[in-house]
């Protein structure tokens, strides 16, 4: 299954997680949207970013000032725990923020499969 095909497939999880009121579900299947993106990225790329999970990536973007400050914020708010959403940023869009990071590596995603 290609990168695009799977992105697209978390990103449908999420929306139905979220439409059912299972705003947690919605998070983690955002996230993981971004993180095949990063794997696409990461296989296109020879940036020295280290393999990692879905939150590792997230953590990893935000820090990196080449990313644009409106990717880095969606990420900081896909990383922020939903105990804490009172203090600290908080997504009420998870979804949204997690198209706005694929859509930014949207050229190093492609249709070819992972390895």
């Amino acid at each position: 299954m290609s990168y695009v095909t799977m992105i697209e497939r978390e990103l449908a999880a999420a929306e139905g997680a979220w439409t059912q009121g299972n705003a947690g579900k919605a998070r983690v299947c955002a996230r993981r949207a971004v993180a095949l993106a990063v794997e696409a990225w990461l296989a296109r790329s020879t940036d020295a970013f280290r393999r990692g999970d879905a939150m590792e990536y997230l953590r990893r973007i935000q820090q990196q000032e080449a990313f644009p400050s409106a990717v880095r914020q969606a990420a900081e708010r896909l990383t922020t725990a939903v105990t804490k959403r009172h203090e600290a940023p908080f997504t009420s869009d998870p979804i949204g923020d997690a198209r706005l990071i694929v859509g930014h590596l949207a050229p190093a995603v492609t249709d070819r499969r992972p390895v």
